[in-house]
């Protein structure tokens, strides 16, 4: 991200809404937005390989389940924030990681301009890319302000989506879901 590009983006921004940058309370109001997207968007680039490489042996071929993985990502159609929750479920093939690295992967793909439907399915293809489970089942469920505080204005709404790949049987999914109410 280039810094002094995103702070001169912001001023001309605020002067085209007619607004005055040299008021005490604009003033700094360009390099805080400029810090903010260079957190809010410091997934961009990254895989989670370095978190899910480290795995640990596993006899037990049972499913592993995290769920409740809080998010916020960064709508690309509207710069709108989306956030939520995100379970993740993997069926191991004799190797486990750590469960904080899940939530890790969830960050590196949530912390980028983004589409639910495609965060989802990336956080799925990276956990089969790097730990080859079995199968693997992603499920994100999310309230977009771009539909909550604008356009149709239905706050509380939530989108869902899923993503599986792998072997994943139809009962481990039925299962994932119950688990989730």
């Amino acid at each position: 991200m280039d810094r002094e590009k995103v702070i001169k983006a912001i001023e001309d921004l605020l002067a085209a809404l007619g607004e005055n940058v040299e008021t005490e309370g604009l003033k700094d109001t360009p390099r805080r937005v400029a810090d903010a997207y260079a957190e809010i968007l410091s997934g961009e680039g990254k895989t989670a390989e370095e978190h899910l490489s480290r795995t640990f042996s596993s006899a037990g071929g049972e499913m592993v389940l995290e769920k409740d993985i809080d998010f916020s990502s960064t709508c690309e159609h509207h710069l709108m924030p989306f956030f939520g929750k995100i379970a993740i479920a993997y069926i191991p093939d004799g190797k486990v990681v750590g469960i904080s690295k899940l939530a890790r992967t969830v960050e590196v793909f949530s912390k980028r301009l983004q589409i639910q439907e495609r965060l989802t399915n990336q956080i799925a293809e990276e956990i089969m890319r790097c730990l080859k489970p079995k199968g693997v089942m992603v499920i994100c469920e999310a309230e977009h302000t771009c539909m909550t505080c604008r356009g149709v204005r239905k706050p509380g709404s939530k989108t869902v989506t899923y993503s599986v790949s792998g072997d994943f049987p139809k009962e481990k999914r039925d299962e994932v879901f119950k688990l989730l109410k």
